[in-house]
């Protein structure tokens, strides 16, 4: 969507307060023992005292309030009742629409101690969505988030997984500008306008560029090695662009 007035703004802080909300608390609750289907239960609960739908299962039937992936399973995982062990990587995505408004959030992190292999994943992952946030300003080119995203993945040593894509959000879960790549299109013409809503969502992998489908018809996962994600929703402006999540 594209904000014109400070009432729309508002009710898109409002939905992005939530979700990040929704995810600062599931993520206090992963601890070893705990299982997926125990934190989703914890963001329904929480998406039903707001008066908030789960985007996902508002919008596709998805069979969960939240996408909780873990391992090799990068985006869309299905929370189960496997108990999560000290060392899992472990991604949660909340999205939710609360009185007509859309936004979403997600951030991977590791239960218990993270490997210095998995750490230096989780901080340029990180490191490439703020870049990417931080240099959006209305009359750039879209398509600049690939190109930063990229650059900071390359410099690290780490690959983009290129079907994984941010894309607008505001009135519904995914909508105009359509996806957005995490890689440089020099193709992409498409222009950033002042009060353009859209996500920043780098998925970064250690050894993929590309992820396969489970038979559950949801999961994703990368065929080698692992990946991770974060996610913000932004309002693009004249000046610095304004994070709601």
């Amino acid at each position: 969507m594209t904000i014109q007035t400070p009432d729309e703004l508002g009710g898109l802080r409002r939905a992005g307060a939530l979700v990040a909300g929704i995810l600062s608390t599931m993520r206090d609750q992963t601890i070893a023992g705990v299982t997926p289907r125990a934190l989703d239960a914890i963001g329904a609960a929480m998406l039903r005292e707001a008066g908030a739908q789960s985007a996902p299962v508002l919008t596709y039937g998805f069979p969960a309030a939240t996408c909780i992936s873990v391992n090799r399973v990068v985006a869309h995982g299905i929370p189960d009742e496997t108990p999560l062990c000290d060392g899992d990587l472990v991604n949660i995505d909340v999205s939710a629409e609360l009185d007509g408004f859309f936004a979403d959030t997600g951030a991977s992190f590791v239960v218990g101690t993270a490997s210095a292999a998995q750490q230096r994943l989780l901080d340029t992952t990180r490191e490439a969505r703020d870049a990417a946030i931080a240099q959006l300003r209305a009359g750039g080119m879209l398509n600049s988030i690939g190109r930063t995203i990229e650059t900071v993945a390359a410099r690290r040593g780490f690959q983009v997984i290129r079907d994984l894509q941010s894309h607008g959000v505001g009135r519904a879960l995914h909508e105009e500008p359509g996806s957005i790549p995490g890689y440089y299109d020099r193709r992409d013409t498409r222009r950033l306008h002042a009060g353009m809503v859209i996500t920043v969502e780098p998925f970064l992998a250690t050894h993929s560029t590309r992820t396969d489908a489970l038979d559950d018809g949801w999961s994703l996962v990368c065929p080698k090695g692992v990946g991770a994600q974060f996610e913000h929703t932004v309002v693009v402006t004249h000046d610095a662009p304004i994070i709601v999540t």
